[in-house]
Parts: structure tokens; sequence; C-alpha cells
């Protein structure tokens, strides 16, 4: 199924996750940053002193909100189990000052990208109330997000309409007390449902035929905002306000317990503490193949590095599962002997949370383009990012360490799904020995 939000956000964080079995994400990196937030305060954020409003002000521009209601009341006849998770998705109201729903994205990159809008949201208006609305397997995102107060389930499927049970999620939804929604993808259905609830200011990127369903449909300056993380967080802000020279990183909170703990599950011993020189190894790639790295350049680099005296954990979902065995091989193959204790394939084994924790205890990442990538980011672990036909001047790892492998040639970026040429020159040309030595780059630091 296509994103939702393709033509704008193509190529970001492509890892979606349909049960609860996640491709291995990546987290805040070692002791320093376990239960680490960025609370740091924004001097050059100023709001209105003539508003006692909220960091998001917008002036209804004058929806036809009584025609828009004609079109669509139509006789809808809905099942007793969509009506009764419509009833669920009610939240006791809570008295604050704003009270924001943010519509959600449908992929790992882009909701921990998002974090970003949600620091600035509560820097610039402590006293705000944020509610999340997305798919159910973002939930052990949120969680890790301090800034996010509560998170609703959209019960609708990827890509799926249901306008009569959209339009009876979103009313019972309008007793809730929202201020104003923020809708992060460009899709028309995204705007649906806080137009039902009657939200007052509904601010978003233009998209498809959204000017019914939003009141402050921005129109996006490409060149001003050229990173997804900026089209983000500016909706954080009035439209003709101006984005701080530093937007806050994505940083999930992690706690020592919580490593621990998965670290035993998954039977990955330590010796006085951290496991030292523990690399992940992420080779999914869901948005296409012109964003995965060979499998043969992975085993390659990692049975070096095994060599040298790294562990190495192969993490992804369970679509991965294929090349994470022909990687575990390749190693096996070039290193002589049995993995046993230096190299663990849990690709399709761990939940979401686990797989946070885990790249809470890795000493670096090595990545696709792709929604672990940027769970590691958002652990803070030092990254070494693979790109191909996606570029990293549009959705590069927000870690405080990284290094970005390309190869110079000329059809790239070009953001396809499948290389139109048939070679994937881009990636295949990224050779193992500049990987192997960006690692130990980022690990002498």
């Amino acid at each position: 199924m296509a994103r939702d939000d393709e033509n704008q956000q193509q190529g970001a964080g492509d890892f979606s996750i349909s049960t609860g079995q996640l491709d291995t994400g990546q987290l805040d990196k070692g002791p320093a940053g376990i239960g680490q937030t960025d609370t740091g305060q924004l001097d050059t954020v100023q709001l209105d002193p003539s508003q006692t409003g909220a960091p998001i002000e917008s002036p209804d521009a004058g929806a036809p909100e009584q025609t828009l209601d004609e079109l669509m009341d139509l006789t809808y006849s809905g099942e007793r189990q969509e009506q009764a998770l419509a009833d669920q998705a009610l939240q006791a109201k809570v008295t604050a000052p704003h009270k924001i729903l943010v519509v959600g994205a449908s992929w790992v990159g882009d909701m921990l990208m998002a974090q970003s809008l949600f620091i600035l949201l509560k820097r610039t208006r402590p006293d705000c109330h944020i509610t999340v609305l997305a798919p159910a397997w973002t939930k052990p995102l949120l969680e890790r997000m301090p800034e996010v107060d509560e998170s609703l389930v959209l019960p609708f499927d990827h890509g799926e309409l249901k306008l009569g049970a959209r339009r009876r999620f979103g009313k019972s939804l309008a007793s809730a007390g929202y201020t104003h929604a923020i809708v992060l993808p460009n899709s028309f259905k995204s705007a649906l449902i806080p137009r039902f609830a009657g939200i007052k200011h509904r601010i978003g990127w233009r998209g498809e035929a959204r000017g019914l369903l939003l009141n402050d449909c921005r129109y996006l300056n490409k060149a001003k905002y050229p990173r997804m993380v900026e089209r983000f967080a500016a909706l954080a802000l009035p439209a003709k306000k101006k984005l701080p020279d530093h937007i806050p990183d994505p940083r999930l909170l992690v706690t020592r317990p919580m490593v621990d703990k998965a670290l035993a599950k998954f039977g990955i011993e330590t010796t006085g503490g951290w496991p030292k020189r523990l690399i992940a190894i992420c080779p999914g790639a869901e948005f296409g193949s012109s964003k995965q790295w060979p499998a043969d350049h992975f085993s390659m680099t990692s049975a070096k590095l095994v060599a040298d005296g790294w562990r190495v954990v192969i993490m992804g979902s369970a679509g991965d599962a294929a090349i994470a065995q022909e990687i575990y091989e390749g190693i096996e193959k070039r290193v002589g002997h049995p993995l046993t204790d230096c190299c663990f394939n849990l690709t399709g084994k761990t939940s979401l949370a686990e797989a946070i924790d885990l790249m809470a205890a890795c000493t670096l990442a090595l990545s696709n383009d792709s929604g672990l990538m940027h769970v590691a980011s958002a652990v803070d672990l030092p990254v070494v990012a693979l790109y191909g036909s996606t570029s990293p001047d549009f959705t590069p790892p927000l870690a405080s360490i990284s290094r970005v492998l390309t190869t110079p040639i000329d059809c790239r970026p070009c953001f396809d799904r499948e290389c139109r040429f048939g070679h994937k020159r881009c990636m295949t040309e990224i050779e193992p020995h500049r990987a192997v030595a960006a690692v130990l780059e980022l690990y002498a630091k």
C-alpha cells in the first residue's frame, strides 16, 4: 500500500509494523543516553504577547463548515464493533489552555521525527496537552516520548477510507475539548477525523484536496524546509513564525532496567556492565530494494568486525528474515566457525519496545536509511547510515554522531522504490571496506 504522504515524504523512515513484532529499532546509547530527555528552553521562540493562546494560532479561513456537513451527512449504517471502537476513543476531557490532537504518521521513521514537533510544542506552551492519534503499533514509541500526554488508537488499517466509520469516530471526539489539530500525513482521509470532531483550528500542509478540511492549510516551501523534521516542527508555530536555529532532535526515554531485561531475554551477556563493541546491523528496507545494501556487503563487513572482536546483532521485522539469514550464514562462512556468542540474529523476534531497549545497549549501528536507523538515532546511538535512492538532505540520521555513506552517481537520489535501471549502483558501489572504516572511526570518538 502506498503511503499517504509519499509525494512529500518519500524516502523517510520506511519501517512499518503491522504486528507486535518489530524490526529492530535503535535508541539512546549506553549509560549516557539512558533516561535522558531534552528539556532545554528555546529563547528564540517567542509567542505573540497579544495572545494568550498556544503556539498554534491561525484564524479560521472561513471553510464552509455547514456545507461540508451537508455533503457528508449521509445515512451510515456501521457495525457495532466500529461504534464500540469509536466510543472507546472518547477521552475524559482534560482542562488545558490548549488541547492538541496530532494525527500521527504510519511509519516508524516519520513518527520518530514527529517527536521534534512534540518537544517544540511543549517548549513554546508547557501547559498544552498533546494527544496523538495513530496506528496501534506506534504505542511503544509514544510511550517513550515524555512530551506525549496520551495516545488514541486509529481503528483503521493503513490506506482504508471507511468514510462512515471515520465520521462516527470523529463525532465521538467532539466532546473531548480539543482546541487544535495538527495533521502530519498529506492525505485527504487523514484530515477527515479532526473536521468531523469539530476542532476549531486544523493545521497541516497542502495535500490531497484538503481545502475543505483544514482551515490553516499551509503552502510548503521545500527550499525553506528541506528536511522532514523541519516540516513537522514548523506546524508547532504560527505560519509566519520562524523556526529556531536548532530544532530539538528526537530522543526516546530508556531506563537501565528496561535494557537489562532485554539483554537477559535474548541471551546477550554482559561483563561488568554494558556489552562492549556490540554493533546493530539493520538490513531492512520496507520502502523498496533501492534502499537496501546487498546482503553480501553486510556479511563481509560484519565478518571483519567479528574477527576484530566485535559482536553483531541483526535486527529487523519478520519481513527481513530472508536477508538476515543470508547475512548470518555469510558471516559464519567467512569467520569459519559457529557464531554462537558473537552473532545474534533477532530479526522478527523482538517487539518494538524490546528493539528500542536492545539498541540502547549497543555501541553503534550500521543501517540502511530505514525506520531502525531513526530508532538508533532517537537513542543517540552513533550511526553509520547507507543511502542509495534517498537523500540524507531530506531524512538524515539525527544522532549526535553519524557518518553517511553514498556513491557519487548522477542518477541518485531518485527516491524510486526500485531501481529504474536495474543496476542499483547507488548501493552496490558502497564498498564494505568503507563501512568498516566508518565504524572504526565512530568507535574511536
